[in-house]
């Protein structure tokens, strides 16, 4: 086991197993030095485990726990793909979140996935990150999260 994967265990986080695309793309890329994930939705056991915009059919407590799913999936897209102890740090994380008119709080909900990696990270998992309000995201999901690391 390396330095990731005994933080994981000790924090009681099991990965995912990495979500299935829903269009023409691939859960992540590596080029060179960087892992680029897919955007990824809140699915659990293959299915989504909330559907609606946050501030009206979602609170912004839940889809903060449902950004922390997003992270974690895209993780375990990571994982996959070079295994989660080539990472160096988590460079940035853009989250998209569905908001009812009027709701400002993204950078709240996107906390759910900040404070996954700096569980996870510790100071590697300190980021650039992005927090956006959006009409619609795919599917119906409330939150989609992306991420960007370095990797050995």
């Amino acid at each position: 086991m390396g330095r990731w994967t005994d933080r994981l265990a000790e924090a009681g986080i099991q990965l995912p197993g990495v979500a299935a695309p829903v269009a023409a793309y691939v859960p992540a890329v590596r080029t060179g030095s960087y892992v680029y994930t897919s955007g990824q939705v809140p699915i659990v056991e293959g299915k989504l485990a909330a559907a609606g915009k946050v501030g009206a059919e979602i609170s912004a407590d839940e889809a903060k726990q449902h950004a922390r799913t997003c992270a974690l999936n895209a993780l375990a897209a990571v994982d996959a793909l070079v295994g989660i102890d080539s990472v160096v740090r988590v460079v940035k994380v853009v989250g998209f979140v569905a908001s009812a008119e009027g709701f400002t709080g993204q950078p709240g909900v996107v906390n759910g996935a900040s404070e996954l990696l700096g569980e996870i990270f510790g100071e590697a998992g300190q980021h650039a990150r992005s927090a956006v309000g959006v009409a619609e995201l795919p599917i119906g999901a409330p939150v989609e999260v992306e991420l960007i690391v370095e990797v050995e």
